[in-house]
């Protein structure tokens, strides 16, 4: 066989016993590297975060490259569908201002939070609804409620453990669409010692970041799966925000650190 081939056996087990070069081993480490993020990641990061949590643990790595090992090995990101808007403007009135004006950065945690409602399918029990605040400093969900119902007090609810939790002192700007919710007597009363800003009309761009973040949980988490019904969408909602979106995913706008490292390094050097 080896002589039709016209190779010698010392020259034919030089090649079957010969080493992986020391590029081709990389490779292999970093595409073992590769697969073990993106599954610590429920199969979430695409190249952007896998590039960015390797270069966090010393990896020197382009992200082009990993997007080739990702496409060579047969993974990719769950990527997000534009958001759609979920609640109705009821409340057209000039005296309703938008106060954030798309400001989505501001310095420091509190002084800026943004509320809106998503709603959630179930099999047995209809829809279900998802109120969620964030603190658009460090995009973490420091409040959330989810309820059978959109009444006003169910809303009230989330603002209250908001409010309870972070213990703001300064007057913060809470901005949110012009749903009935937003715009009722119970959430202004509620609302007194802060700053109330709304999106202009039929414009949900002006309250981009939280609904981007609710299209997030349904893309990342909810929508992979059947919900049954109130209970099951409560865990998954739990299990998203508390265990994985406030806690490890890394974001691009708090320079690839979670949400709570990120407001926790914000707090750090403030006392240094």
């Amino acid at each position: 066989m080896l002589e039709k081939l016209e190779l010698s056996k010392s020259g034919y087990y030089d090649y079957v016993n010969r080493k992986p070069s020391n590029q081709k081993k990389r490779k292999q480490e970093l595409s073992e590297k590769i697969k073990s993020i993106h599954e610590e990641s429920h199969e979430i990061y695409g190249a952007p975060k896998i590039t960015a949590k390797l270069i966090q643990s010393g990896i020197k790595v382009s992200e082009k490259y990993v997007g080739n090992i990702m496409r060579e090995i047969g993974i990719k990101a769950h990527y997000i569908k534009p958001y759609t808007m979920t609640t109705k403007d009821c409340d057209f009135s000039s005296k309703l201002r938008n106060i954030l004006k798309r400001n989505f950065n501001p310095e420091r945690p509190n002084s800026a939070w943004c509320t809106d409602i998503t709603y959630i399918w179930t099999q047995e029990d209809g829809f279900v609804y998802l109120t969620s605040i964030m603190d658009l400093y460090s995009r973490k969900i420091i409040a959330w409620k989810l309820t059978r119902t959109m009444e006003v007090d169910e809303v009230l609810k989330c603002l209250e453990e908001a409010k309870a939790r972070r213990k703001a002192d300064n007057p913060i700007v809470i901005h949110s669409d012009r749903g009935v919710q937003f715009t009722s007597k119970k959430y202004y009363d509620m609302t007194v010692g802060m700053i109330s800003s709304y999106s202009k009309k039929g414009n949900p761009w002006d309250n981009a970041c939280i609904e981007s973040f609710h299209a997030l949980i349904k893309r990342e988490w909810l929508n992979r799966k059947k919900i049954n019904d109130y209970e099951e969408a409560y865990q998954k909602v739990f299990e998203y925000i508390e265990g994985f979106y406030n806690t490890v995913r890394i974001h691009s706008h708090c320079n690839y650190q979670s949400p709570n490292n990120y407001e926790k390094n914000y707090n750090s050097n403030k006392l240094n």
